[in-house]
């Protein structure tokens, strides 16, 4: 490993994160159940605000998505157009009924547990379908963040990519760990400062350096249609439809049940969308003046990083580098609390241990699973057939968005909405997903049979279209054909979905 100030810079980093964790777990060690995967519903609009676009925004955000500006051009912006409206509208007429809907049924925290609780099922079936999907699904998003941490490791200090990975992944387990959701939003919030810090820092300094004459390009060297954003009608379709998945993303909806009150829900939605608007344009920002600052380099993935080590002395560079480091760990966490919560709450207290776990043996319970998917995460990103991060970030959320966004929207607005619906929409859109993604986007080695089948596929008008857009529009076509050609809710659970839209903070219900 390269000893230097960049390192020094990164070592207080670390040590920092996992004093957050141990701070949290001698503060809460007698906590509860609700206390350790939802911070007892007790988390501030700044907190949870900054921590929902921080677990959203993962090194993708830094990473990913510049190199995506890098290569392809300003088209690859609509991927930030459609995660833009999609996060505002989440906030503004998910996040309000989400908070009162978990609260009245049952007090759910999780959301396979409220989709059970919404429709008064004593099936175990939306649990298990949902804790198996959550389990692959953030498996794969962890890995991106593994990888992206493998990457800068290796780029900045010299450290071997796969250390790397396991170091990382050492830490944030032991954050996670100890400090469950309290310690996540709050060590996501302080990332979310940094990374939006970095990504203002960085292009307003490198125009700065461009004008006077610093850039290794110049627009007339740039790829033809680079600065088209309407080259591809997919790439339109397929930055829009990122957008679906904000509301079936559970490490960020759970955010949305956390808040202490319906005023606070109100204020974070502001400060999230301005947070997230910020931040999705200076990550394009990035990408583009990354490419007229430094010209061709080898690696599009490192273009942010080569960009802040261009431009700022080390100690700077290094506070600026860590922010990619915080966007991995604030994602990653919270994909391994809310698997975490989904296996513990979902299947090992109802089904494997027939609710007869206490709270202490569901928090071990929960915890060892986080160890599990850690391992399982980074075996997975070390692999070198294993893809982009960007790639790796889109599975895994078009799995999401295309499984729970309609079911989650029909369930807080449909009266009529039923757990039959519920299942076919989220099953329908999961199965759609990977069967898209199979036939239309993923690339099979060379040679291979499936390669050679699906080819006319890849070929075709659809080909490259974005799976989570099929996903979602089957997935919401299954649930109301379905709940319509099946039995209406009781008048118990209409009589609850009626409750929950009226329901109203009291000083017992915050507390």
């Amino acid at each position: 490993m390269k000893f230097t100030v960049e390192t020094i810079v990164f070592i207080i980093y670390l040590l920092f994160m996992l004093g957050i964790g141990v701070f949290f777990f001698f503060k809460d060690k007698n906590g509860s159940e609700k206390s350790y995967f939802l911070g007892g519903r007790q988390m501030g609009p700044w907190v949870s605000a900054l921590s929902a676009g921080a677990s959203d925004m993962s090194a993708w955000v830094l990473m990913g998505l510049p190199a995506s500006i890098y290569l392809y051009g300003i088209g690859q912006a609509w991927i930030a157009i459609g995660l833009a409206i999609g996060y505002a509208i989440s906030w503004i007429i998910e996040a309000p009924r989400l908070r009162k809907f978990t609260i009245t049924c049952n007090d759910s925290i999780t959301l396979p547990q409220y989709l059970t609780n919404r429709f008064l099922s004593k099936s175990s079936a939306v649990r298990v379908i949902c804790a198996i999907i959550f389990l692959v699904a953030y498996t794969v998003y962890a890995a991106s963040s593994m990888k992206a941490c493998g990457t800068l490791f290796n780029t900045v200090l010299g450290i071997d990519p796969v250390k790397a990975m396991y170091l990382a992944a050492g830490v944030i387990l032991v954050y996670t760990f100890l400090g469950g959701f309290k310690a996540v939003c709050w060590t996501d919030f302080f990332q979310g400062m940094l990374m939006l810090a970095a990504l203002l820092a960085a292009p307003i300094f490198a125009l700065f350096v461009m004008k006077n004459g610093g850039s290794a390009e110049t627009t007339a060297q740039l790829p033809e249609g680079y600065w088209n954003a309407f080259n591809n009608w997919k790439d339109i379709a397929s930055g829009l439809g990122w957008g679906l998945g904000y509301f079936g993303m559970p490490h960020i909806i759970v955010r949305y049940m956390s808040l202490e009150s319906d005023k606070a829900v109100k204020k974070s939605a502001k400060i999230g969308i301005t947070w997230n608007v910020f931040i999705v344009i200076f990550s394009v920002a990035a990408g583009c003046v990354g490419h007229l600052l430094l010209g061709e380099i080898e690696d599009s993935s490192t273009v942010f990083i080569q960009m802040a080590r261009f431009l700022f002395p080390a100690i700077i560079a290094g506070v600026v580098l860590t922010a990619i480091l915080a966007a991995s760990m604030s994602t990653a966490d919270s994909q391994l609390l809310a698997s975490s919560s989904a296996f513990a709450s979902d299947l090992y207290k109802p089904i494997i241990r027939k609710n007869k776990a206490s709270d202490k043996e569901m928090l071990w319970a929960g915890r060892f699973i986080v160890l599990v998917i850690s391992v399982v995460a980074v075996l997975i990103a070390s692999n070198p057939n294993s893809g982009t991060i960007m790639g790796l970030v889109e599975n895994a959320w078009g799995l999401f968005g295309a499984a729970f966004s309609s079911v989650i929207l029909l369930s807080l607005f449909w009266k009529r909405f039923n757990i039959g619906g519920a299942i076919a929409g989220i099953i329908a859109g999961t199965v759609v997903d990977i069967a898209w993604l199979m036939m239309f986007n993923y690339s099979f080695a060379d040679g291979s049979r499936l390669g050679e089948l699906f080819a006319p596929l890849h070929n075709s008008v659809f080909g490259g279209l974005y799976e989570i857009i099929p996903g979602f529009i089957v997935s919401m076509a299954a649930a109301v054909i379905v709940t319509l050609i099946t039995k209406a809710p009781s008048g118990e659970i209409e009589e609850l979905f009626d409750k929950a839209v009226a329901y109203k903070d009291t000083a017992e219900a915050v507390k």
